[in-house]
């Protein structure tokens, strides 16, 4: 199994977390990001979309050879 760079531990964490966060919101209606940085609408926003280039970035990593 290859190494782990950090990108690859930051974009782990953020789909941790976004999957966290579909579930939290599936089952209880409960936004943790909303939480975390409802205040604050362009910083959640940031996370969503880490979050989606992060999904995207490990598809990639799974995907290559």
């Amino acid at each position: 199994m290859a190494e782990k760079n950090a990108l690859d531990w930051i974009t782990f964490v953020l789909v941790v977390v976004g999957g966290i966060n579909w579930g939290l919101v599936g089952l209880f209606q409960f936004n943790l990001v909303n939480m975390i940085f409802g205040s604050i609408m362009w910083l959640e926003k940031l996370v969503y979309i880490l979050v989606g280039i992060s999904a995207l970035y490990m598809i990639y990593v799974m995907t290559k050879k």
